[in-house]
Order: structure tokens, then C-alpha cells, then sequence
């Protein structure tokens, strides 16, 4: 890049190439070699934005050689692969993959034309591109529709798939079952299949068989209070509140229900 200087002129530094130092001679004939700063200093006032233009054309010049030189290597060795394509430029189109998108975008100058829906890679990456193309093409069938398709059902067989899909359908109820071998809470209310709502104490673990009885005196009274049209064993449930009884009967003839607290 150019650098100005305190006297009319500026510095311009590039990678070393004994062509480039040649045409760059040729093009600057009264620039001057430096040393100490390790650059050309070229004199005149207009120095910057020549300099500038010739670096461009550098570029410009290099990016069609290393494109020749691309395309000749890759009608030499070729990629034989449904992923990729050859026009002006190389064109991939694979399924979406983060990986993928992870791998080309580390490839100078690969770019994403929306237009084309492909991945453009010029003949100047192409050795990147051989390089890198192992990983995307496996990655590439790994994300195909069939394949994916082809592990699910593959999953489905299995007992971890199973086991999975009861978890996701007790969840959805609500319901997060436990291991057999893990206890209930001890000093709070949890329902069974075989005796409904009961407690274990805190102390000692065992079932506090009067709660049951206390149960259903709560259940008598809840049923009174609502008009006698009684309470439906499931009509328990828990809160942070504590226990609370849901009638299920008529009130006023209006067919609404209600709660009531358990009272200790």
C-alpha cells in the first residue's frame, strides 16, 4: 500500500516477486529502493493515487493468472462430484450444512450468489477447494433429505426413541415421571394408581394413614358447601397453596364450579 512521505511523493510496499519488482520499475522508473523503511519511495505529488492504480492492475493481473491457473489444473485433475459444477467459475450446491457453510467460507473469494442459489468459487481457490472438498462432500450426504429420513426411521426402532417419545407425551400432560427407585417427597401430598393422594412423614417416611380419612372429610364438606353435588376422586390437586378440592357439582343452577382450600 502507498504511504505518503514529508517530501512530495509516497512509499509503496508488496509482496516481493522479482516480475512484479520489474514491471513495477518499469512503471515507476525514478522510484527508489529504501533500506530502512523496506519500500519504494516514488517522488511527485500525484505519487499516491499512481501508485494506487498500479497496484490494482497488479491485482487485477493476478487474479486472471491464478484463475488460468486454477481452471488448467482442474481440467487436469478434476472434481467428480453431483455437488459441484463448472462454468466461469466453480458452482456448489449441496443441501444446507453448518459445516458446510463453515468450510466455504473459509475459501478466498468463495462468495453466495442468491440468485443462482450456489456457493461461487473462483479457479484461483480451486486448490483450497480440493483440499477442503472431502469434508464437504461427506457432509453434504449426511444432510441429503433421504438420509435424514433414513436415520429416523432407523431411530424409531430403537429403545432410547421410545423412551423419548413417553417422556415427550407425559410432559405434554403435564407429568414428569421418576424412577422406580426414587422416593416420594416426605411431608407433601403425591398421588399413586393404588391409594390416591396420601403423605409420607418427614421423619420417619412411613404413610400417615390419617390423611386419607382427613381426605375425605374435606371432600364431604367441600361437597356440602357447593350445593351436595359431590367431589370426583380427581378432583384433588396441589398448589403451592397446599391441597385444594375442585367441585365438579352445580352452584345456584348455574353449573359453575369452584375450589376450596383443605383446612389442616
Amino acid at each position: 500500500m502507498p504511504q505518503k512521505q514529508d517530501a512530495a511523493g509516497a512509499e509503496a510496499r508488496f509482496s516481493f516477486d522479482r516480475m512484479a519488482v520489474e514491471r513495477f520499475r518499469q512503471a515507476f522508473p525514478r522510484a527508489r529502493w529504501s533500506d530502512e523503511r523496506k519500500s519504494w519511495f516514488v517522488p511527485g505529488k500525484t505519487a499516491t493515487r499512481r501508485i494506487e492504480r498500479w497496484l490494482a492492475q497488479e491485482a487485477e493481473m493476478l487474479a486472471v493468472h491464478g484463475d488460468s491457473k486454477g481452471r488448467d489444473a482442474f481440467a487436469f485433475d478434476p472434481i467428480s462430484s453431483p455437488y459441484l459444477e463448472m462454468s466461469e467459475d466453480l458452482r456448489v450446491r449441496t443441501p444446507y450444512s453448518k459445516t458446510i457453510l463453515e468450510e466455504l467460507r473459509a475459501i478466498p473469494w468463495a462468495s453466495w450468489d442468491d440468485k443462482l442459489r450456489a456457493w461461487r468459487v473462483p479457479f484461483r481457490s480451486f486448490e483450497e477447494l480440493r483440499r477442503r472438498w472431502p469434508k464437504i462432500e461427506k457432509a453434504a450426504q449426511y444432510a441429503e433429505p433421504e438420509e435424514r429420513k433414513r436415520r429416523r426411521d432407523a431411530a424409531k426402532d430403537t429403545e432410547a426413541y421410545k423412551a423419548s417419545q413417553l417422556r415427550n407425551a407425559e410432559r405434554r400432560r403435564h407429568r414428569y415421571p421418576l424412577p422406580a427407585e426414587d422416593l416420594p417427597p416426605l411431608g407433601r401430598p403425591v398421588a399413586t394408581e393404588q391409594y390416591g393422594i396420601v403423605v409420607f412423614n418427614e421423619v420417619s417416611g412411613e404413610l400417615v394413614e390419617p390423611w386419607l380419612l382427613h381426605i375425605q372429610t374435606q371432600c364431604a364438606k367441600t361437597a356440602t358447601a357447593f350445593g351436595g353435588g359431590g367431589v370426583r376422586p380427581h378432583s384433588l390437586s396441589w398448589s403451592g397453596r397446599g391441597p385444594h378440592v375442585v367441585s365438579q357439582g352445580r352452584t345456584n343452577g348455574r353449573g359453575v364450579g369452584g375450589s376450596r382450600r383443605l383446612q389442616s
